[in-house]
């Protein structure tokens, strides 16, 4: 993929380019490179979070065309990543407020021990074929996100689990007999990663014909015309967005500060809602002590805005 592919299209809006990206490969010295990425980002200023371990890379990024671009640059030199692959979007406003770049046993937790998606792994399959597939009777289609996301959108027929991490994933599918049922699996997640992994843990576990959305949602929005969607809702995406639908424009809904999750307009106006304290998610699990200690972190964020500052915990 060239730099030229990086210089905004038409339709595009927003300041910032935003690069969701992951590469599973064999990367011995991840701990190594955690010093001078940090580096390479923070010297151009581009923010988000990238995850590096012995498995790979993934993460989320955002910044200027031309920054993006050097990053990406920078990344596919390393040997590991020749191949790397990212999807792009636009936002009106920088989505993140700082850079993190983060060691981690898993580049996405599954938990499941000697699960090896450049071993092992299902049939990509590309956004343009996703409607045939899904269609058809003889396929079952499962949302590997967890249930925050499933919440505000989904794929019509698709199984939901109901799951509140990724962890729960490979027991879901143990305690699903069912799944046996039907002879071809399809899975999606938001970008491909999470679907990925969860398509060779399905090839560990004995399932043949299991298939993935190359790209995942956000891939699907981006090309696939909204006449011709099975998509349903919006796609939660890591960020100060929260959420983007058909186009990869910014959705309209908002986040919950105390419990992170999305939030629409309708939520807004229940009396469970109160901005960075509550909503009808979380309210009935929270003490008051906890509104409280919100209060006064919300109260933090008011000033920190009048200073024209950012505050590091909004």
């Amino acid at each position: 993929m060239t730099e030229s592919h990086l210089l905004p299209r038409p339709e595009a809006t927003g300041a910032f380019l935003v690069a969701a990206l992951y590469h599973f490969a064999r990367f011995e010295r991840f701990a190594d490179f955690q010093t001078p990425l940090q580096a390479f980002c923070d010297a151009r200023g581009i923010k988000g979070t990238l995850l590096i371990a012995r498995e790979g890379i993934n993460g989320t990024v955002a910044g200027s065309d031309s920054e993006i671009a050097e990053l990406l640059t920078f990344l596919r030199a390393q040997p590991e990543f020749t191949s790397l692959e990212h999807k792009e979007s636009r936002a009106s406003k920088m989505p993140f407020v700082r850079m993190k770049v983060k060691l981690k046993k898993e580049i996405v937790t599954m938990g499941v021990e000697d699960i090896d998606p450049n071993r092992i792994v299902g049939t990509y399959v590309e956004a343009k074929d996703w409607n045939a597939l899904i269609s058809d009777p003889e396929t079952i289609v499962i949302d590997t996100r967890n249930d925050y996301e499933t919440a505000i959108g989904i794929f019509k027929g698709a199984v939901d689990p109901n799951t509140k991490t990724f962890r729960e994933f490979p027991d879901w599918v143990k305690n699903n007999t069912g799944l046996h049922n039907k002879p071809k699996i399809a899975m999606y997640c938001t970008g491909g990663i999470r679907c990925e992994k969860a398509t060779a843990f399905m090839k560990q576990q004995g399932f043949e014909d299991v298939y993935h959305l190359k790209g995942g949602i956000l891939k699907y929005l981006e090309q696939v015309p909204e006449e011709e969607s099975l998509w349903e809702g919006a796609c939660f995406v890591f960020d100060e967005r929260v959420s983007v639908e058909h186009g990869l424009k910014e959705g309209n809904h908002k986040l919950c500060h105390a419990c992170r999750n999305p939030i629409t307009a309708e939520d807004v106006t229940s009396p469970k809602y109160e901005e960075g304290v509550s909503c009808s998610h979380c309210y009935d699990s929270r003490t008051e002590e906890d509104r409280l200690r919100y209060r006064q972190r919300q109260l933090q964020i008011a000033l920190a805005k009048q200073r024209g500052v950012k505050h590091i915990g909004s």
